[in-house]
């Protein structure tokens, strides 16, 4: 059996996970036009599960008086309920991605005066083992 687990706290910046086979898989998160009492909706898809292969959809729903309701359907029922639900869609819900960091995450093994160290620092700006060499344009 699949069930929802939401983790609730920052808004968009979370995605939604179905508890499914064992396992938390990541879902793809739609925020729908909330309908009568609703103040709340949003709709989680799982397009297949890596172990049973089976599609799920949830809808889940919260009202004025902070109760959830949750919609699940599996496999042809979830893709005719995602379809039917479609035009309701405002906007995919997608995680805060992070700018990557400008240095290499590899590090360097070098000896310095018969002791091992590790550089963790930007290889491109490490100058071990150059040599000032006037005939050379290399060294400024």
């Amino acid at each position: 059996m699949a069930k929802i687990v939401y983790y609730i706290g920052l808004g968009d910046s979370n995605m939604g996970y179905i508890h499914c086979c064992g396992a938390l898989h990541k879902t793809r998160s739609y925020r729908l036009a909330p309908k009568e009492q609703f103040i709340i909706c949003e709709l989680d898809y799982l397009s297949k599960c890596p172990v049973c292969g089976h599609t799920v959809v949830q809808l889940t729903r919260v009202d004025k008086d902070d109760n959830i309701s949750v919609v699940r359907k599996v496999n042809k029922k979830a893709k005719d309920f995602f379809e039917k639900l479609k035009s309701f869609i405002l906007y995919e819900v997608r995680p805060l991605k992070y700018n990557k960091m400008n240095c290499g995450r590899f590090y360097l093994n070098y000896n310095e005066f018969g002791v091992k160290k590790r550089c963790y620092s930007n290889l491109k700006s490490l100058k071990i083992g150059l040599a000032e060499n006037k005939d050379l344009k290399i060294n400024p």
